[in-house]
């Protein structure tokens, strides 16, 4: 009898479920907004936390492989006597694998961050990269919502009364508009 029930869920989430279509010369655009952690590295370690807001694009290369970039500017209020933004830019390539309405996706970036901070003394600027594991829920041909997690490496070994940037981690939530398919 258990047996029966679990090939009914199964069959009918089957069915319930459509195609997800990624396909070449595929536009995405759309809004992320999200969490920040920062962890700034000096005697002891400090997390500091608060709210990230982002843009992105995809361009469909062919089935597999998208073009992405994205933006980002991060407000880290909390653990911190005053506010740490850091601002980031990013282009590379993802990996898009189709599964029916859902559509995992990772990809690897290049780009550039810039983090204002008072232990920094105004702005710094430093080249870095990431990496993205996320997750599409296509709604229809042109609306998709996901979610993302970006693990970023910053190449800033001085960040100023000798701290580092080891980990700086953004988790959003993302809604985007498809054309061109």
């Amino acid at each position: 009898m258990r047996a029966i029930g679990v090939i009914a869920v199964l069959a009918t989430s089957v069915a319930v479920t459509g195609r997800a279509h990624a396909v070449e010369r595929e536009h995405k655009i759309g809004l992320d907004v999200g969490v920040p952690l920062l962890v700034v590295q000096q005697s002891t370690s400090t997390v500091l936390s608060g709210t990230s807001f982002g843009l992105h694009y995809s361009y469909g290369l062919n089935d597999a492989f998208n073009l992405l970039a994205d933006g980002s500017t991060s407000l880290l209020f909390a653990g911190t006597p005053s506010m740490v933004t850091v601002n980031n830019v990013n282009v590379g390539i993802g990996y898009v694998l189709d599964v029916l309405s859902w559509v995992p996706w990772a990809g690897v970036e290049l780009g550039g961050y810039a983090v204002t901070a008072d232990p920094a003394g105004g702005t710094q600027v430093y080249p870095g990269a990431s990496l993205s594991l996320g997750v599409d829920y296509r709604f229809d041909r042109s609306w998709a919502a996901g979610i993302v997690l970006r693990q970023h490496m910053l190449l800033a070994h001085d960040f100023g009364r000798d701290a580092t940037l080891p980990s700086f981690t953004q988790g959003f939530a993302r809604i985007e508009y498809t054309w061109g398919w």
